[in-house]
């Protein structure tokens, strides 16, 4: 196998480079001399996350596709800490993305079985109470575009950034209670009425026909005289700023009548 480089990074002060080779060998490597200092073996697949310590010069963490993560010391070439991502009754999960928090106290990873790994110091209880499954609806959405090429979501017809922050649902598809809604940004100071999710049957791009969050529930809304929701509000909002770009665009371009009438725009 003639060796490649996967990944290559700095450690925290600049003194030693660490590549990642196919031969799922880790290298250190004076930055000055170029001198190869250690060799670091325990990945058993190929790696392509090297992170290091945030203020610590001596720690690199490495992960890869067998499911490892190490905590290195690349001054003496030895690995202080190991984790290994088992998943009860499915084998390991690669590992795809790593990263440390601002202090250092602990790590973030990402898998191929979607996943977030949190590890380090502290207790877990405040995570378990958040539920095992977190997508936002719009997660796996699909997109249009328009006929400037401008990106659109094809069920509201909305630009990405411009739509309402999302809700909180399980793999299913199936939305969380409000007190999970709540954790969304944007969400926080929401009522509860406005934290349940509207479900319906929407076709998908390739014909099938599923249930999905469709919008925000509305409660009794026509009888009450209450407003319609947020995405409501905005998709009218939108549709009346075009009108009003399409009308003005159609005024300059020709002579308005000379009774004074002006010329009708599309409701």
């Amino acid at each position: 196998m003639k060796p490649k480089v996967t990944m290559i990074a700095w450690n925290q002060n600049d003194n030693y480079v660490i590549t990642a080779v196919n031969n799922h060998l880790l290298r250190v490597w004076n930055s000055y001399t170029g001198q190869l200092l250690h060799d670091l073996v325990g990945h058993a697949d190929e790696v392509f996350v090297l992170e290091p310590h945030p203020f610590d010069s001596r720690i690199m963490l490495s992960a890869g596709h067998d499911g490892n993560v190490f905590i290195w010391d690349i001054t003496k070439g030895t690995k202080p800490k190991h984790y290994f991502n088992m998943i009860e009754g499915q084998g390991h999960g690669a590992v795809f993305d790593c990263k440390f928090s601002p202090d250092g106290q602990y790590f973030a990873c990402t898998d191929s079985h979607g996943h977030l790994l949190i590890c380090g110091f502290g207790c877990s209880r405040s995570y378990a109470k958040i539920p095992d499954q977190m997508f936002f609806h719009t997660d796996y959405r699909p997109l249009i575009q328009d006929s400037n090429n401008y990106v659109l979501d094809e069920q509201t017809q909305q630009a990405p950034h411009l739509m309402p922050p999302p809700f909180l649902v399980d793999v299913d598809g199936n939305p969380h209670p409000p007190i999970y809604q709540r954790l969304v940004p944007g969400r926080e100071n929401c009522a509860d009425e406005h934290l349940i999710p509207h479900l319906g049957y929407v076709a998908i791009s390739d014909g099938e026909v599923v249930e999905q969050v469709i919008g925000q529930q509305r409660v009794d809304q026509d009888e009450q005289g209450l407003e319609p929701s947020i995405l409501e509000g905005m998709i009218r909002q939108l549709q009346l700023q075009q009108d009003q770009r399409t009308g003005g665009n159609q005024e300059s371009a020709s002579s308005g009548p000379q009774n004074g009438e002006g010329t009708p725009r599309r409701g």
